[in-house]
């Protein structure tokens, strides 16, 4: 049987890079990773001669503008690439029947929910960033209705830019630090996403839809500092502030919690607690 292709956009960011380090468990995948270099998500041409020349089986389009500050400055560009852009990759797999699966974001919430939110919530995003995510959920689904959307919060890794990253780069550097705490969510380990998507893939049990995926447990950004703080044993201190006292151009979602039982029923997905993961990463980090 010919190996079947899966088309990865956006595959310097976390996401793609954790794919990466997993392809050699999938031997009967063959993996094509795109950048915006060859796969510009601002010409819908270039695009097509993509999909005709890889004839993808599945896609995964990690590809965001996610500059979520810089948004709010930037709102044509952020749709042009979180929805416009979506909507025509969504129509490139309708024509090339592939198998989508887009990843969004926990930003499609307003924050105002006291519980985790559920793939049936609706959405009331309340910044740029959000909108242009949420418009581009609409966009797959209308022109590719047999998508799958995974809905994520909070990503961290070894690559690329994150908070992890940050704290420990910032608690080596500094005596003291202020980290926001009446913002509550759900940390994601972009390996664990990652292996969430290929178990899907290789179920070979479509279900379209929306789904929610981070790792189990919550905290806030304070509380997952201080797991940090912990975890590589370092004297600086960490003072809990409220988000006004760190004003930002985009505001962000008081509970950016996400409810997993969809996607853990739909899929048998076991889904350990951030805590674990974060280990994971940092002993990662450590070792190089």
């Amino acid at each position: 049987m010919p190996a079947r292709h899966i088309l990865i956009t956006g595959s310097t960011g976390q996401l793609g890079n954790s794919l990466k380090q997993i392809e050699h468990l999938f031997p009967g995948y063959e993996f094509v990773y795109t950048s915006r270099e060859n796969f510009p998500l601002d010409n819908a041409e270039k695009m097509q001669d993509i999909f005709a020349s890889v004839q993808p089986d599945y896609c995964i389009n990690c590809a965001a503008y996610t500059a979520v500050d810089k948004a709010e400055l930037e709102k044509e560009l952020a749709f042009k690439i979180n929805a416009e852009a979506v909507g025509n990759i969504a129509k490139l797999s309708h024509i090339y029947h592939c198998h989508l699966i887009h990843i969004s974001t926990d930003y499609v919430f307003n924050g105002n929910s006291d519980i985790a939110y559920t793939e049936e919530d609706l959405t009331s995003p309340v910044n740029v960033y959000g909108a242009s995510k949420a418009e581009g959920e609409k966009l797959a689904l209308i022109h590719h209705p047999d998508t799958i959307i995974i809905r994520t919060s909070w990503v961290f890794s070894e690559s690329g830019k994150n908070f992890v990253k940050t704290m420990i780069s910032l608690m080596h550097s500094r005596e003291e630090i202020n980290v926001v705490n009446d913002q509550q969510g759900s940390p994601t380990y972009a390996p664990d996403l990652a292996a969430a998507i290929m178990k899907i893939i290789s179920s070979d049990c479509w279900l379209p839809g929306i789904y929610h995926f981070c790792n189990s447990g919550k905290t806030t950004w304070f509380e997952f500092a201080n797991a940090i703080k912990e975890m590589i044993s370092t004297h600086c201190r960490i003072n809990p502030i409220p988000s006004s006292a760190y004003p930002t151009p985009a505001l962000r979602p008081k509970n950016s919690l996400l409810n997993t039982t969809k996607v853990r029923n739909s899929y048998n997905l076991q889904i350990r607690d951030w805590k674990i993961a974060l280990q994971e990463c940092i002993i990662k980090l450590q070792t190089g």
